[in-house]
């Protein structure tokens, strides 16, 4: 206790008091140095009994010490909470926003894209158009009335239109045969937790297997890319003028109907030669039956 330690320290500077002082004045000392020991040991033992309330007023006023550090540490830590709150609100926020831009960006882009395909669409509408005011003004095409004509091109439009249904259905099959390949059927009914765990790894692996494919077709096509590009790059060097590439969709319908036109006009080409020839030969007999 501090009554202890203040006993030694004042035992401590005693001996070395004693030490210090010399023979002669050894005695005188001696009897002056027993009534100061006589007087401080009657002042410990009065001030012994306050030891007790110095200690309780110590145990106070280190307890409200410690109140005040836990006070303080909840308080630090409901701030900390606040902040990780906070953060966590706004992170939350800032998701939302950037899927709001994200929704809108694709909106737009499909706002664009319809009218792209609206705005092509009346192009190849004033094209055909276009088309058929020529054809109108030619004679003798194919010898075909305007309402034949008419009823022609809409059976080649119906034809198209279902040639492009069954492509797009042979490839809807094709691509649903080639997931079902590469997916083989399965079921996870009485296995345990060791077979579902391979049976995961197998599709990790198998995942993982069609990723390095995916990466290495599109390095092909972009290697492919690159050298068209180069070889378009080398044909304009050669004829002396750049021309700057133009970037368009390619209709496969509009393709397609000009590939059936086409065969649609050796058809009747066809028929004009041998209508032709026909009335030739008919010129020819009776030119010779009029010299006999």
């Amino acid at each position: 206790s501090s009554l202890e330690e203040r006993r030694a320290a004042r035992a401590a500077r005693r001996r070395k008091q004693d030490e210090n002082e010399g023979g002669e004045e050894q005695e005188e000392t001696t009897s002056r140095r027993s009534r100061r020991r006589q007087q401080e040991d009657e002042e410990d033992s009065y001030s012994a009994p306050a030891e007790p309330a110095y200690d309780a007023e110590a145990e106070n006023r280190r307890r409200q010490q410690q109140e005040e550090e836990e006070a303080a540490a909840r308080a630090a830590e409901e701030e900390y909470n606040r902040q990780q709150e906070e953060l966590r609100r706004q992170r939350q926020e800032e998701e939302r926003q950037r899927r709001e831009e994200e929704q809108r960006r694709q909106q737009e882009e499909e706002e664009r894209l319809r009218l792209e395909r609206e705005e092509q669409e009346r192009e190849e509408e004033a094209r055909r158009m276009a088309e058929e005011q020529k054809k109108k003004k030619k004679k003798g095409l194919g010898g075909l009335s305007p309402e034949k004509k008419k009823m022609l091109k809409k059976l080649i439009m119906q034809k198209a239109a279902e040639d492009l249904a069954n492509e797009a259905k042979a490839k809807a099959e094709a691509k649903e045969k080639y997931i079902n390949d590469l997916v083989p059927k399965f079921s996870t009914d009485g296995k345990d937790v060791a077979a579902l765990q391979a049976l995961c790894k197998d599709f990790h692996k198998r995942l993982a297997s069609l990723e390095e494919d995916v990466y290495d077709w599109e390095a092909k096509i972009r290697k492919q890319d690159f050298e068209i590009n180069e070889l378009t790059l080398k044909v304009n060097d050669t004829k002396g003028k750049f021309v700057k590439p133009v970037l368009r969709k390619v209709n496969k319908t509009e393709s397609k109907l000009d590939k059936i036109q086409r065969k649609e006009a050796k058809k009747s080409d066809f028929r004009d030669n041998l209508k032709s020839s026909r009335e030739h030969e008919a010129d020819k007999e009776g030119g010779e039956g009029e010299n006999e």
